[in-house]
């Protein structure tokens, strides 16, 4: 349509909306409705505006561009008659439909044999969350549905209630100090570890005290640190990231071999003593002491607190920084007790690393966000994560007795491993074959699940992880029936 003279007065003045960047003085000539018409197109076809989103009013967008109220409406029309947007009454106009296109496509999911037919890569976790399957029995998932919203909500809305407008500004980079004294208690009472709040770090989980661990051994010369083997593949890839090595320790049913450890010569190792990934196993005394005791003599321990809290049949294993401090840097994290997605951890680092971390911690992101860290810190104190936890150990529990159950009858050749704590169970084959071809197997029928050859980097006899804490009763049951179908088939 040609320009009105509403139109002109529109477009004597400069103007420009921050929806979409729309400038109306670049419009070509022939109607400022035909441009704005193709330019909301345009956004629709490469998923600026997608199916659900929201256009602004056409009073808004008019002024905002600098033309009439006409100009917009009838941009809007021809979108509604081609069937692309909606008046929703007091919801406005919202998009319905985006136009066909030879716009790209998103790259579609890995299909089996091509994210376990090789050595995997350092987005195999990105690429196996993102296959479908009918059934996740992959480790490492807590029961998300079980994420306590109410008193999230309820602690939420108190804080925010509380906050002084200083609250919203930047944060100290270790942490909200209500967090750090929070985590000081939880970890008195639940590890039997003594800490002051000035010795908390508050971090975004394990994986990015790694990192920062890994930066800072980094530049005091450390080349290398020891790992558990089997131990996990995600540990591995952080600590690789930033140039370090990582030479595997054995591990076998009390734990580190730390004999082996000795011999390797490492003056780092990262150990998940409490309930040892993938295979379960807890550190026992003897050999506790005898990891100390390399401690003493000049080692550093990095201590994963890994499912500690997740025990079912058998006592506490204490932490080993609650006995030897100033040569274990301790980490622990809420996202197996409530949600990855909070992406809060802590970590307790000997007295030479402390300093050092925080400044590793700053430059990394200036802190973790505020707002989830005193939600947190109320949960804490308030004993709703104790609650919490409890509720969680009796559905595990029978989860994963039905775990148990379900491979006694599907997978009868199977031997079970960590079933005393933790979300997952490994289970090893005496029979040799590919665990990632029973991997791929198993996902081509439906069930996602880890080949326990990822987690190794020594020949290690054929197996599965197998996690049970987000999955019901009988999804559990099914998903290891279909398992034992695939290793007969």
């Amino acid at each position: 349509m040609d320009r009105s003279k509403d139109d002109e007065v529109g477009r004597s003045i400069t103007s420009g909306s921050d929806f979409l960047q729309l400038d109306a003085d670049r419009a070509p000539a022939g109607g400022l409705s035909s441009w704005l018409t193709r330019q909301l197109r345009l956004a629709m076809a490469d998923g600026r505006l997608p199916v659900g989103s929201k256009l602004p009013a056409t009073r808004v967008l008019a002024a905002e561009l600098g033309v009439s109220r006409g100009v917009v409406t009838e941009a809007y029309q021809r979108l509604r008659e081609a069937g692309q947007v909606a008046g929703r009454g007091r919801a406005g106009t919202v998009v319905v439909a985006a136009p066909v296109t030879a716009r790209s496509v998103a790259p579609s999911p890995a299909v089996p044999d091509e994210l376990f037919g090789g050595e995997p890569g350092v987005d195999v976790f990105d690429a196996l969350r993102a296959a479908p399957a009918r059934i996740d029995l992959s480790p490492g998932l807590p029961d998300l549905s079980a994420f306590p919203r109410t008193a999230w909500l309820r602690g939420e809305r108190a804080m925010l209630g509380e906050l002084p407008a200083a609250g919203f500004g930047y944060g100290d980079p270790r942490g909200a100090p209500q967090l750090r004294v929070a985590v000081a208690n939880w970890l008195a009472r639940n590890r039997g570890i003594s800490a002051d709040p000035s010795q908390v770090l508050i971090v975004s989980g394990i994986a990015q005290m790694l990192s920062l661990l890994a930066q800072v051994l980094g530049r005091d010369g450390v080349r290398e640190v020891a790992v558990e083997d089997p131990g996990s593949l995600g540990a591995r890839q952080h600590l690789r990231n930033w140039r370090l090595d990582t030479p595997p320790i054995p591990v076998d049913s009390r734990g580190l071999r730390v004999d082996q450890l000795h011999a390797q010569g490492s003056g780092v190792v990262l150990v998940t003593p409490a309930h040892q990934f993938p295979s379960g196993v807890v550190l026992d005394g003897p050999r506790r002491r005898e990891l100390l005791r390399w401690a003493e003599e000049g080692g550093l321990i990095i201590e994963d607190d890994y499912d500690a809290e997740h025990r079912y049949d058998r006592p506490p294993a204490p932490a080993l920084r609650a006995m030897l401090p100033e040569r274990v840097c301790y980490g622990g994290s809420v996202s197996k007790l409530l949600a990855p997605a909070l992406r809060v951890g802590w970590v307790l680092a000997p007295p030479g690393y402390q300093e050092a971390l925080v400044e590793a911690k700053r430059f990394a992101d200036l802190g973790n966000a505020v707002l989830p860290q005193l939600v947190l810190a109320r949960l804490m104190e308030s004993g709703e994560l104790e609650r919490h936890l409890r509720v969680l150990r009796r559905r595990h529990r029978r989860r994963r007795d039905a775990m148990i159950d379900a491979i006694r009858r599907h997978l009868p050749g199977a031997t079970v491993h960590g079933a005393a704590a933790g979300l997952h169970l490994m289970i090893t084959f005496d029979t040799a074959f590919d665990d990632t071809a029973l991997a791929a197997a198993a996902l081509a029928r439906g069930v996602k699940v880890q080949p326990l050859s990822w987690h190794a980097q020594r020949p290690q006899p054929p197996g599965l992880l197998l996690g049970y804490a987000a999955n019901t009763l009988t999804r559990i049951g099914e998903g290891v029936a279909i398992i034992g179908q695939a290793y007969g088939g």
